[in-house]
């Protein structure tokens, strides 16, 4: 997450921040897909060694070993406890992960952005669509959001498509920082609540 980001920031009510974050603290599911524990580290670690999966993705741990996957999910929990971080794994029946979403909160902004990934056996099925819009729709009414905000990387184009499928507007450009504390340039989406149910609506 950049520290640029989001680039709309409009101040929530000291009430309104503070829901968010109580709203993060309660959240153990997201869909099909349950927080992720210190055991995970193993099966995770399986899904993001996988280039198809990691290299567009600059919030990941650098290198990937057990210990720094481990680490990634100790940080998510701690966010968890601090109302500002979540992450998700989604199990396949044989207890593999096959996916993972990684949910950042701006409490003071009220607004979040999403990230992740699936396994490549279920690339091109449109699973990962219909995955990604019902985790942003779980965002705004779960959590409380008013504001979702996304990157990708220039060369990520099948995300590209994604958001601008769904109807996010391109913001710009950011350079977002690495674990390691290198940079990459990624493109910006916004979509606000109203924005959103307009365009999709609400179950």
């Amino acid at each position: 997450m950049a520290d640029t980001l989001p680039l709309t920031r409009t101040p929530a009510s000291p009430e309104a921040a503070e829901a968010i974050r109580a709203a993060v603290r309660a959240a153990t599911q997201m869909g099909d897909s349950r927080l992720a524990r210190p055991e995970d580290a193993r099966a995770l670690l399986a899904l993001l060694s996988d280039p198809a999966v990691h290299a567009p993705i600059y919030t990941l741990p650098r290198p990937l070993t057990q210990e720094t996957v481990a680490m990634f999910i100790d940080t998510h929990l701690a966010e968890r406890e601090a109302g500002i971080g979540l992450l998700f794994v989604r199990e396949g029946e044989d207890g593999r992960v096959m996916g993972y979403s990684d949910v950042q909160v701006w409490p003071q902004w009220a607004a979040g952005e999403l990230g992740g990934a699936l396994h490549p056996s279920l690339h091109g099925k449109g699973t990962g669509g219909r995955g990604a819009a019902a985790s942003f729709a779980w965002m705004f009414t779960a959590l409380k959001l008013d504001l979702l905000c996304e990157t990708a990387a220039l060369t990520n184009v099948p995300t590209q498509r994604l958001l601008d499928g769904l109807g996010f507007r391109r913001m710009g450009e950011v350079t977002s920082v690495r674990p390691d504390g290198s940079t990459r340039a990624s493109l910006v989406w916004e979509m606000t609540r109203a924005e959103w149910a307009a365009r999709h609506g609400f179950d």
